[in-house]
Parts: C-alpha cells; sequence; structure tokens
C-alpha cells in the first residue's frame, strides 16, 4: 500500500456546540462508539477475509472551546477555567469509563467562561490496539504474525501523542495550534488504561477516587479482611470488594480467590457509589514501579494518594512501629529527574497532612503533645538502592543528617512528587520496621511482633485520612498550590 490507498471511516456527526454537558458527553460516547464499533468490525473481517486493499481509520472525539475574552473567574478556584482567551481542545477516549468526570468538568467550564463548548471528531486517528481493547474477543497480533502488515491497513500507537508534555508544561499544542484543555491526550489516556489492566490485573472502572500505595503484601491482607467488614456493616457504604482478575464479592463470607500468578502489582478495589470507594495497590519496592503506577493511575483523575508502607527510623528516639508524618521529601530515587527536577520543591499539603493527624489520634486515642510518643513529622528521603547500607557511610549519612531527614524509604518521595507533576493530592504516612543506623535491622525474628501489632492500625489510619478527606469539598482538596501559571481548565 502506499498514499495512494483509500481511507475508509466511519461517518459520524459533524461538529456542534454544546450549552448542556450531559447533551455534550452523550454526543461524544456516540462519536466514539461509532469509531471504536468501525475499527473492531473492520479488523474482525480483515482476520477472516480477503487481504484488505484499503486502510481503514477513524479518530477520537473532541471537546472544544473558543474563548473570546478574558473573562475573570472566581479567583478562589484552581480549575474550569482558562486564563485568556484563545482556542482550547482536548481529545477524549473511554467517554463510558470518564462520564461523571466530563460532565463535571465541561459544565464548570461552560459555567465559568458562558460559553456553550463545541464537540465533534478529531484530527488524531485511534490506534486499532486502543479500539478493541474492550472487546475479550479481539486481541491484535504482533507485527509480522498477519498475514499483512498492521500498520498499513490500521493505526498504530504513536509516541508522539503519548507523552507528557502537557502535565510536565512543554508548552504543548495540538497541530491546528489550539492549547490543552485537559491535562492528557486521548492516545495517553488509552496507553495508562491499557497498561493498568496488565500491572493491576483489574480494570481501569475498579478503580476508586482515593488510592492508597504500599509496599508489602501485609497490608493487603488487612485490607481484605477490613473491606469483609465493611461489606457486612450496612451503615458503611461500601457495596463490592475486587481483587485480582477483576472478582467481586458483596459480602464478607463470599470467596475471593488467589490468582495461581499474581499479578506485579496486586490490586484491589473496596467500591463505593460514583467512585468514592478506596482502591489500595502493592506496588512492592522500588521507585521505579512507584512511578509505573502513579503514572498510569494519573489519567483516571483520583482526588487523593497516599503512601502507607514501612521504612527505616533514622532517629535514635524513634522506635520501631512509630509512625513518620512526612512534611517535606529528600529526592534520590532519581526516577523522575528527567520529568520533574530535583530543584522544585515537593510542599506538604495542608489539608493531607490535617487528615493524616487526625486519623492518626482517632484510631490510636492520643492527641496534642502525647501524640510525639508514637509520630513524628519531618523529612523522609527516598533512596534507589534497597541496600545502601553496604555502602561507606559516611556519605549517604552525612546528607540524611544535613537534611534533618528522619526516615528513609524507596517509593514515598516517588509517589509525593508525581501527585505534585500530576496536580493529585498526594501524603505519605510511614511506619518504622527498622533502625539501621542503630542496629536494629529488618531481621524476621525482631519484626515478626511487630507486624502483629502495627499494620493493621496503620492500614486503619490510611483508610479513615481517606475518608475525612472523601468528605472535603473537591474546590478544597484540589487547591491552587498544585496549580502552575498556565493550567488546562479540566482538573
Amino acid at each position: 500500500m502506499n498514499d495512494m490507498t483509500p481511507v475508509v471511516t466511519p461517518n459520524v456527526p459533524e461538529r456542534a456546540l454544546f450549552d448542556d454537558a450531559e447533551a455534550a458527553v452523550d454526543r461524544l460516547t456516540e462519536l466514539y462508539t461509532t469509531a471504536t464499533d468501525f475499527l473492531a468490525k473492520k479488523f474482525t473481517e480483515s482476520l477472516t477475509g480477503e487481504t484488505p486493499r484499503q486502510r481503514y481509520r477513524a479518530f477520537y472525539p473532541e471537546v472544544r472551546l473558543v474563548s473570546t475574552s478574558f473573562v475573570q473567574a472566581d479567583s478562589r478556584l484552581a480549575f474550569g477555567h482558562v486564563t485568556e482567551p484563545g482556542v482550547y481542545a482536548t481529545t477524549v477516549t473511554r467517554p463510558d469509563l470518564f462520564r461523571n468526570y466530563l460532565i463535571q468538568q465541561i459544565g464548570l467550564v461552560m459555567k465559568n467562561q458562558g460559553q456553550k463548548i463545541m464537540v465533534g471528531p478529531s484530527d488524531t486517528p485511534i490506534p486499532v490496539h486502543f479500539a478493541v481493547l474492550n472487546d475479550a474477543r479481539l486481541t491484535v497480533p504482533q507485527e509480522g504474525a498477519m498475514r499483512f502488515q498492521l500498520r498499513d491497513v490500521f493505526d498504530v500507537p504513536d509516541l508522539t501523542t503519548t507523552h507528557d508534555d502537557i502535565v510536565n508544561g512543554y508548552g504543548f499544542t495540538y497541530p491546528d495550534g489550539a492549547r490543552p484543555l485537559a491535562q492528557f491526550t486521548a492516545q495517553r489516556v488509552d496507553y495508562s488504561l491499557a497498561r493498568l489492566s496488565h500491572y493491576s490485573a483489574t480494570s481501569p472502572q475498579h478503580f476508586q477516587n482515593h488510592v492508597l500505595f504500599t509496599n508489602y503484601q501485609f497490608y493487603v491482607e488487612e485490607f481484605e479482611a477490613y473491606a469483609r467488614a465493611a461489606l457486612d456493616d450496612p451503615e458503611s457504604g461500601y457495596i463490592a470488594l475486587v481483587g485480582p482478575g477483576n472478582q467481586e464479592i458483596t459480602s464478607g463470607d463470599a470467596v475471593l480467590k488467589t490468582p495461581e500468578k499474581l499479578p506485579q502489582m496486586p490490586t484491589y478495589h473496596l467500591k463505593r457509589a460514583n467512585g468514592a470507594g478506596i482502591t489500595l495497590v502493592n506496588i512492592g519496592v522500588g521507585p521505579s514501579n512507584a512511578k509505573t503506577a502513579t503514572d498510569h493511575i494519573a489519567v483516571l483523575r483520583p482526588h487523593a494518594w497516599l503512601m502507607v508502607g514501612h521504612c527505616a527510623g533514622l532517629r535514635n528516639s524513634q522506635a520501631l512501629g512509630d509512625f513518620v508524618l512526612a512534611h517535606a521529601y529528600l529526592r534520590e530515587d532519581k526516577v523522575l529527574d528527567d520529568d520533574l527536577p530535583v530543584w522544585v520543591p515537593i510542599p506538604a499539603l495542608a489539608e493531607i497532612q490535617v487528615a493524616l493527624e487526625d486519623a492518626v489520634e482517632e484510631v490510636t486515642q492520643l492527641e496534642g503533645y502525647d501524640l510525639k510518643r508514637i509520630m513524628r513529622t519531618g523529612t523522609v528521603a527516598s533512596v534507589d538502592n534497597r541496600n545502601w547500607e553496604l555502602r561507606d557511610q559516611k556519605g549517604p549519612v552525612q546528607r540524611l543528617s544535613q537534611s534533618r531527614a528522619i526516615a528513609l524509604d524507596m517509593e514515598s518521595a516517588t509517589i509525593a512528587a508525581n501527585g505534585f507533576r500530576f496536580r493529585v493530592p498526594y501524603g505519605t504516612l510511614l511506619c518504622v520496621s527498622d533502625k539501621p543506623l542503630h542496629g536494629e535491622l529488618k531481621l524476621p525474628g525482631m519484626a515478626s511482633e511487630f507486624y502483629k501489632t502495627q499494620i493493621a492500625r496503620h492500614l486503619l489510619i490510611g483508610i479513615r485520612a481517606m475518608e475525612l478527606l472523601r468528605n472535603m469539598p473537591l474546590e478544597r482538596l484540589h487547591s491552587r498550590k498544585l496549580r502552575s501559571f498556565e493550567e488546562t481548565a479540566f482538573l
């Protein structure tokens, strides 16, 4: 095939203006469904029929705003408006999955700008891999496994449209000059949705708006126990628990089988209506895993994510089982240096800090000065070398002392920094499981009693903090301190 190959596209409605957010999302859904059904049908035909003699192409839908004046929005707002006249657009995928989010964001933009929104097909093709992703009957073979070259007939993922230029502040614009209306392009979202299914072994629609990250399987076991009790409590508001393999239970005594092969990041979702529940992700050990998980979960636009895991206590005054509330981060994890330079400060967020401290007080029944017996607030250092203790101690220990660090792990700074980068409220509450500078190493015999007594309480604190944040107005939680000079209108 060559440039003269005929291109066949589906018939879709032309661009139209809308003054109703739900109607606009209905049109987005129509455009997307028509496009993906067309690609899935043509792909199926190409597998069983004759070798295609034409190219099949369909396009993502888009939302577009043309602002002609400097509308003075409420200065308290962090999102839902644009700052100056211009053309703004975003490509959209999976409007079924993002329906509530799109209705909310489009509605805010129309209200604050006092203008209609335009909906229609974009100029960005949908890769066939993403078009058939939700059809379990279809799998796109690897290149060369078919009797024709896939990319000669269908569009395939394109890295030039799968990037983080918008969130990184690199001045991204669409080919026609439109500035971004949302943080991610449709292909970037589709890529992450596919990765989430792979790493977590659960479908993206199960993810909740409040995400807990941990680095130990023990927390997963406690989370499942908590979830079962919550499902049997009609006052809890929780309606289901979903585990790897998309297994779903709605009562505490139901069986949730452990898959023969666990995914890289086992994920469990304690669901409430409208996604207001809690997702727990066991990211394992290391900043690379922490970055991978947050890179992809960010496209779901969660309301908050927190790290609740183990750390090394660095102060002699700490004891095993003490809590550490991070208010600053020493970033030596290195995985985000190209996206977010280390000179960028990662501030503590007051709303998150207050919720975590209130949760600690509630669960431990300690408050005020007495709370200092079991919890310290300070700098958490994250490194990329799990066995840092085996190196010459002079350099690392001196840096840790100069930074005033009180704890060390491998994930917290990465999760916080990616929260800052993606405009997702973040926080960290760790539990001291060893004190390597004082001869208390993480050994099975020393840790067993600690595991028994502290993990359930630590996890409960994380859950309670999320419940406190859930009751907070969205405008307050997603505050202006996470937004840069020129921000997208969509959250």
